[in-house]
């Protein structure tokens, strides 16, 4: 072969570079190795004896001890879903006195009913459900139908003659 390497360094010469002169346009980066002798030596950077200091070591995540100290409770875990209902709105409580002053004696109390003469709010676009306390006292004969009542409220109403459909 004509010329070859020394061809090679003319034409290179030609540009003003020489082999030696090479760089890579990016530098070689090479994983650290410790405690193998060199500028690391005794501890190899990790510090004094431990179990941090040790090859291979596994430290316990600190997060699994704060949700092991967490109350567990029925129903809250993998079968959620079928015993809780996020979307279920508690009802809606309605008093005995608010109901003496609004309906007269032969009216029907609904939640629609309820609705309409202001007493409760509009759930989520839809008819709220409702539950009848018995705070105060209720005297009119009316038929309850749709709403829930409590057992006092039953007693108080039952005795003024209404009747309860739930």
């Amino acid at each position: 072969m004509p010329g070859g390497r020394q061809a090679h360094q003319r034409s290179l010469s030609n540009i003003g570079m020489q082999l030696h002169e090479l760089q890579r346009k990016t530098p070689l980066r090479r994983k650290k190795r410790v405690g193998r002798g060199g500028k690391r030596g005794k501890t190899s950077g990790r510090g004094h004896k431990g179990q941090k200091a040790r090859a291979g070591h596994k430290m316990r995540p600190e997060m699994r001890d704060i949700i092991k100290k967490l109350p567990k409770r029925r129903g809250y875990g993998k079968n959620r879903g079928r015993t809780v209902n996020p979307r279920a709105l508690p009802p809606q409580v309605v008093n005995l006195r608010d109901l003496e002053g609004v309906f007269a004696e032969g009216d029907e109390i609904t939640p629609r009913s309820l609705l309409e003469k202001g007493l409760v709010r509009r759930g989520r676009g839809g008819i709220p459900r409702v539950k009848i306390l018995s705070v105060g006292d209720f005297t009119k004969r009316c038929k309850v139908s749709g709403c829930k009542v409590s057992a006092s409220a039953l007693e108080k109403l039952t005795k003024a003659g209404t009747t309860v459909v739930s």
